[in-house]
């Protein structure tokens, strides 16, 4: 098991133990996020790739929008690690546009919107909180977002995948 990354080796037993596509689709999210968090970034890119396929057989599925996000994420990550700074962007947008019970509860990940900050892409990580304030109620957001404007990176804490 990789030590510093210690989701991985669940995420990818999980996925391996995954007997029907409902199974599948339920592990692909988390195989992508950890595979890139362990920077197995060729394997998180598949996996992300075979979750965004199979979206269009589950609409209906509870867990739709935690599979939107985490495919859209892991790929915007990807996307922006090579120099795709509008693909990232546009990821970004894309993995908040059907929020879930879990984007609702506990919020959406802000790795790809760090990310982006790091890159000095300030206004798409503030359309995205303003987007995430529709579905999520959470005080930060407003402090998040005066720290983005005068310049600096927030301290995302636990809604970072990484």
């Amino acid at each position: 098991m990789d030590v510093a990354h210690p989701r991985l080796k669940p995420a990818l037993d999980k996925l391996a133990a995954a007997d029907s596509p409902e199974l599948k689709f339920i592990a692909l999210g988390q195989a992508a996020r950890q595979s890139f968090a362990a920077g197995k970034v060729e394997d998180a890119r598949t996996y992300a790739q075979e979750l965004a396929a199979l979206l269009p057989n589950f609409r209906q599925h509870s867990e739709y929008g935690n599979a939107v996000h985490d495919a859209n994420l892991t790929l915007g990550r990807i996307a922006l690690r090579e120099g795709r700074i509008e693909d990232a962007k546009r990821y970004l947008t894309e993995s908040i546009r059907v929020p879930s019970a879990r984007l609702m509860d506990y919020g959406p990940s802000m790795s790809l919107a760090r990310d982006l900050l790091e890159r000095g892409e300030r206004q798409v990580v503030l359309n995205y909180f303003a987007q995430c304030r529709k579905f999520w109620n959470y005080g930060r957001l407003s402090e998040w977002s005066r720290q983005i404007q005068e310049g600096q990176t927030p301290d995302f804490g636990a809604h970072l995948d990484d």
